[in-house]
């Protein structure tokens, strides 16, 4: 077993369609797409992590990459469902052209992006996405003078229950017989466990909350993670920093909103050496004072760039709502979601292509 061999002799279909490609306008945004990252580093980084493909038995598996490059296809172009992004693939001669697979040649088989998703580890995800930001950092965009951190609330992809449902399904489901089906056989789709209640602005939501931050320059996605909805956004202030530095040098300043005010989050700050940007709000002993205004007003004109982004990917990746039941498939849906809203934010910085 290996890997199946993409670059192939020219086929017939490549050779008839050779003078209609030099005219078509998203082969040649795919074309700066692939020039603009360098795609190796990226392979060397999926070969470190994949095992698939090593074994000396068995079929030749797909390339790593290009299953990658395919996920980020899907991203970009708003593409709902696996199936819908075989079939994409099989119809687009810019996207085959973008995965090098030659235009004679099928997509991948829509389970093949589902089962290479639930392979993919969260360290090689970090690694990667850490990868593409320097790649940008190399070519001239600093990420690290200042962070925004927020949070919101994503719908869960089941309907809402009960927390006292939810207790006796979770209860349920940690027994054996929890984890099957009717037939007896390992349960394939279940409804959300890992969403519960929380009530923001008088309003009660049933789901996850989305906590990410985001860098102030260019508005690249530093870090990102998922968690039940009742978690507390200033819990997540420390893991947002720490998984915000992808180079050497080190964050100069965290903004956040009055969410995160507290001494903790300030102590953490200060015991890294990072400019404190958090909101101040009033306590029960004391009322702001006409400066702390001031400066919540000017960290207010600092940190939208997060809530950006937010209805950027809500608009465009329908990121309201959970597209899994699993906690950890969305998590993994959210470091997809970085990697290629980074490469697009990059690019269109640089004024090399738009997607």
């Amino acid at each position: 077993m290996g890997y199946k061999k993409m670059k192939q002799n020219l086929g017939f279909a490549d050779f008839a369609l050779a003078s209609s490609m030099k005219h078509n306008r998203s082969l040649k945004n795919m074309e700066k797409l692939n020039q603009s990252i360098d795609w190796d580093r990226i392979n060397t980084i999926l070969l470190s992590h994949y095992t698939v493909g090593t074994s000396s038995e068995g079929a030749d598996a797909y390339p790593p990459l290009l299953l990658y490059k395919c996920l980020l296809l899907q991203k970009w172009f708003h593409i709902d469902s696996d199936p819908e992004l075989e079939n994409q693939i099989n119809d687009r001669l810019s996207f085959k052209k973008f995965l090098g697979l030659s235009f004679s040649k099928p997509s991948p088989d829509h389970s093949t992006f589902s089962r290479f998703r639930a392979r993919l580890s969260k360290k090689a995800m970090d690694q990667i996405n850490s990868e593409i930001l320097r790649q940008f950092e190399s070519q001239g965009l600093t990420i690290n003078e200042g962070i925004a951190v927020d949070a919101r609330l994503v719908k869960s992809a089941s309907h809402p229950i009960s927390n006292d449902e939810i207790k006796e399904l979770r209860e349920k489901r940690n027994t054996a017989e929890g984890k099957l089906d009717k037939n007896g056989k390992p349960l394939k789709f279940c409804r959300d466990l890992d969403s519960d209640w929380v009530v923001q602005n008088d309003k009660p939501h049933y789901g996850l909350k989305e906590h990410a931050s985001v860098d102030i320059n260019h508005g690249f996605i530093l870090a990102t993670t998922m968690t039940p909805a009742a978690v507390n956004d200033t819990n997540y202030l420390p893991y947002c920093t720490a998984y915000s530095r992808h180079t050497k040098q080190p964050i100069e300043k965290v903004y956040a909103d009055k969410g995160y005010a507290g001494k903790p989050n300030r102590d953490f700050l200060a015991l890294n050496n990072i400019a404190d940007g958090i909101m101040r709000k009033d306590s029960t002993t004391a009322k702001l004072t006409e400066y702390e205004k001031k400066r919540n007003k000017k960290i207010s004109r600092v940190r939208y760039i997060v809530e950006q982004y937010f209805g950027l990917s809500h608009l465009h990746d329908g990121a309201k709502r959970a597209r899994f039941t699993d906690i950890t498939k969305n998590k993994f849906d959210g470091w997809y979601r970085q990697a290629a809203f980074n490469i697009a934010r990059g690019l269109k910085i640089l004024r090399m292509a738009t997607v």
